[in-house]
């Protein structure tokens, strides 16, 4: 008897195919053999490595704690400049704490010079914290103070960590100076009226993650003769730390000191800031 063709053709279809698998299936086996990960291996490796990455991204990687946040009392006086650190003949005072109450330039208490009422409240604040501890609010964590004096020169400089919306808010208050303060009255505290001007001062571009320098000028009388004195005012913040700078004298504070101080200052901070110890300043900088 004859078999059909489509029969023929079927079984010959049908032979191609298992021969296909065993290709197939030998490929497999000799594929693991040689150490090659199946299909079902490959996947899992993959998920293993998507979820490798998404435990190692930027996203999940705890963020590390802002400059400013580990300074401690010791740091914050290894971050104090000294003397050395300002050009001229400065000398270290004793006790600069008590410059707001008694404060004397030549023959002039500009302690009882500053004391009066400024009109605005942010005028007043400006005036009440020349000399003062309290420029930038209160210290939130470690803080340390220093003064030097010059001839008829005195500068306050203060390394202190600070609440961080406060601290934004100081500096905020203080770049708006110059134009809601920039020339007002002082008024009462035996000194008689005196006029109060307010101007940016430039501090160096690279000092700090932000900053403010000042210069007000306060012209009036006192023990009947006419007196100006000037004060230049800085500010430079870290992370949440920050530095201060009060500079004054009569008849024109000196800008070249307060930027030294600044850069000075900045540069011993961020020592700190790091972890290590600003190394001592050579005497006799020029």
């Amino acid at each position: 008897m004859t078999t059909p063709r489509p029969f023929v053709r079927s079984l010959r279809v049908l032979a191609a195919a298992l021969a296909a698998g065993t290709l197939v299936a030998t490929a497999a086996c000799s594929s693991a053999d040689d150490g090659a990960p199946s299909a079902s291996e490959t996947s899992a490796t993959v998920a293993e490595r998507g979820l490798a990455a998404q435990t190692t991204s930027p996203e999940s990687t705890p963020a590390s704690p802002s400059p400013g946040t580990d300074l401690t009392e010791t740091g914050a006086r290894n971050a104090l400049i000294t003397p050395a650190d300002l050009e001229g003949n400065w000398t270290q005072v004793d006790n600069p704490r008590k410059w707001r109450d008694s404060l004397l330039v030549g023959n002039v208490d500009v302690a009882a010079f500053l004391e009066g009422k400024g009109g605005a409240a942010d005028c007043q604040r400006l005036v009440d914290a020349l000399y003062d501890e309290t420029l930038l609010g209160r210290p939130s964590g470690a803080s340390a103070l220093t003064g030097f004096q010059q001839g008829d020169s005195r500068l306050l400089y203060q390394v202190a960590t600070y609440d961080q919306a406060g601290l934004d808010d100081s500096l905020e208050w203080l770049q708006s100076l110059p134009d809601t303060c920039d020339q007002f009255t002082l008024t009462g505290g035996g000194s008689g009226d005196r006029t109060v001007q307010v101007i940016d001062m430039s501090l160096p571009e690279d000092a700090g993650d932000a900053r403010q320098g000042l210069t007000v000028t306060v012209k009036g009388t006192s023990n009947g003769s006419p007196v100006t004195l000037s004060v230049d005012v800085a500010v430079v913040r870290i992370g949440t730390s920050a530095i201060t700078v009060t500079n004054g004298v009569l008849d024109g504070a000196d800008h070249d000191t307060t930027t030294t101080a600044v850069e000075q200052g900045t540069e011993r901070l961020q020592e700190v800031l790091a972890g290590r110890t600003p190394q001592p300043t050579p005497s006799g900088i020029d």
